[in-house]
């Protein structure tokens, strides 16, 4: 039975591992469970998963929640408290879908214990990814990717030989605005950002795939993963959401994952790795598979991808300076500060100011902070001159 410690258990990521979970009680444990403050589902959740220990990050939340936790449950309290929990729970497997880069830190501490880190959460590479990939090297853990891109790369590359790889081809859905005139970009609205033709996910997430800022984040996390150079990362425009990533080899061979938009199948391909189990989820659908297209990526409607390519050149600070400002970029753009075209104007800015700090974890996490401050000053100054 593998034991897991689930780092963020309320959000998307989370709650369908637990679907996971209840599906195959023989195979896993739950450890423990953390959230942020959504106290009502981690009560529910430890009531049914009989966890050895909570973690809560709001102290008002862990007040509400302490008197329904179960006996013999333990309760951790306070904005770290995800880390406390990676650094002290026993458990193999950290699922971790914590969003944002307030997962650089857990990511870091379940590493630093050798474990295996089933990661979600792409900012931890994007931010740290050097420093993380050495420390699993160095302390023999293993970081295994559930976005559903990576995880299929991964599964393409079992077996194989990096050397042999011409290139990598990400998909991208092209996310509600891929067929919207250009012109039109300028005025939509928060909610139809979030309304994503293919996949359920999170707001931050959801504008980022309507944006392709995920996709500009995803170039850097497949840097970092791999070591592959930009110029052997490409990312292609894929409605349909099927083909998860493909792997060019030097002798011309392509080898691709497939499957239905479901993030329960990466999940459970991380849970179960290195084996493959058993499992009802849906394969080969005629209805979904009939027509698969690809297309090149319009650099006029996605201006933010050439920002994921830009990081890899420059190394060293800049993937975190853009994932920090993006953060702050789309939290004004869904409480309707900026328009949409600006969030990538903003991280296009931020960038290009960017500290230029050395690339130890210390120096990263206060160019994360600099950054943020230089992103709510652009976005100030923007709302200052479209005002009236």
């Amino acid at each position: 039975m593998k034991s897991l410690l689930l780092l963020g258990s309320t959000g998307s990521i989370g709650t369908q591992t637990l679907d996971i979970v209840r599906s195959a009680p023989q195979d896993f444990r739950v450890a423990g469970l953390t959230a942020s403050s959504s106290w009502e589902r981690v009560r529910d959740q430890a009531l049914e998963f009989h966890p050895e220990v909570v973690g809560i990050a709001d102290p008002r939340a862990a007040d509400a929640l302490r008197p329904h936790l179960p006996a013999g449950t333990a309760l951790v309290v306070g904005a770290d408290a995800s880390q406390a929990l990676a650094a002290e729970v026993e458990y193999d497997t950290a699922v971790h879908g914590i969003v944002g880069s307030a997962g650089v830190l857990p990511s870091e501490a379940v590493l630093l214990r050798g474990k295996t880190l089933a990661l979600a959460n792409k900012e931890s590479l994007v931010v740290a990814g050097e420093h993380l990939m050495a420390l699993a090297r160095e302390r023999g853990g293993a970081i295994v990717p559930v976005d559903s891109e990576h995880s299929a790369i991964f599964q393409c590359l079992r077996g194989e030989d990096i050397g042999c790889v011409r290139r990598i081809y990400l998909t991208a859905s092209g996310g509600p605005f891929r067929d919207l005139a250009v012109e039109e970009l300028s005025d939509v609205t928060p909610e139809q950002a979030l309304r994503h033709p293919n996949w359920d996910m999170g707001p931050r997430i959801s504008v980022g795939s309507a944006t392709l800022m995920n996709k500009a984040l995803e170039v850097i996390e497949t840097h970092h993963l791999y070591g592959l150079e930009a110029d052997r990362i490409e990312v292609l425009v894929h409605r349909q959401s099927i083909v998860h990533s493909m792997v060019e080899f030097v002798d011309g061979s392509v080898i691709a994952q497939l499957g239905p938009p479901d993030m329960r199948g990466p999940i459970h391909f991380a849970l179960h790795q290195p084996d493959r189990a058993p499992s009802n989820l849906r394969g080969f659908d005629l209805s979904l598979f009939r027509e698969l297209t690809f297309e090149e990526v319009d650099g006029t409607r996605f201006p933010a991808l050439e920002l994921g390519y830009r990081c890899v050149e420059l190394g060293g600070d800049a993937g975190c300076v853009l994932n920090a400002a993006d953060e702050v970029a789309v939290d004004a753009f869904l409480s309707g500060r900026i328009g949409f075209q600006e969030i990538e104007r903003v991280d296009r800015s931020v960038l290009e100011r960017r500290p230029g700090l050395e690339n130890g974890l210390a120096s990263l996490l206060a160019a994360d902070s600099r950054a943020r401050e230089l992103a709510r000053e652009e976005i100030e100054t923007r709302a200052l001159s479209s005002a009236p």
